[in-house]
């Protein structure tokens, strides 16, 4: 007997600066798996402390193998979640990543309701989401930084800028 669906949707409005993120940790070699579970345990702890615009934290499991798995989570606005990314101890996990990724992969994905869409592939060995179909390019001067990326300014100071990690 066919049943009927119920059908529902949401208001938005009182969100007009909503930004929704798709992060995915990807391990590429065996040693990897302490990486991952490592962060796995930070991220928990960090979301634990309800940062200031985190609206929602859901985890998504990408696939096994490869192991890729991460989150998705829903901001306030992006002074919010720029805030966050600069603050202790966030700041000093993705500069030690970015010196060293431990046999794994990052990535994000950001899509904003104000309009524009911007990701950052990290070790990551072969092109996932807007990299399979918009191609790749190094993430270095304008496109180094999210904010950028997104086409917005923020004036702020990046969590890991250029010089920390090229040195030049």
């Amino acid at each position: 007997m066919p049943t009927r669906v119920t059908r529902q949707t949401v208001d938005l409005s009182a969100y007009p600066d909503l930004l929704v993120l798709y992060l995915g940790m990807r391990v590429n070699r065996l040693y990897g798996i302490r990486t991952f579970m490592s962060f796995g345990r930070k991220i928990r702890e960090s979301v634990a402390d309800k940062p200031d615009g985190l609206l929602l934290h859901e985890p998504v499991y990408y696939s096994i193998f490869p192991m890729n798995m991460g989150m998705r989570q829903y901001w306030r606005d992006l002074p919010s979640l720029l805030a966050y990314a600069r603050s202790e101890p966030h700041r000093q996990w993705w500069l030690g990543f970015l010196q060293d990724s431990g046999g794994t992969g990052f990535w994000h994905e950001t899509y904003s309701a104000r309009g524009g869409m911007e990701a950052v592939y990290d070790d990551v060995p072969k092109p996932l989401g807007f990299g399979r179909f918009a191609g790749i390019q190094r993430a270095r001067g304008p496109m180094f930084g999210s904010a950028a990326r997104l086409g917005r300014s923020d004036g702020g100071i990046p969590a890991v800028s250029e010089t920390d990690l090229y040195g030049s």
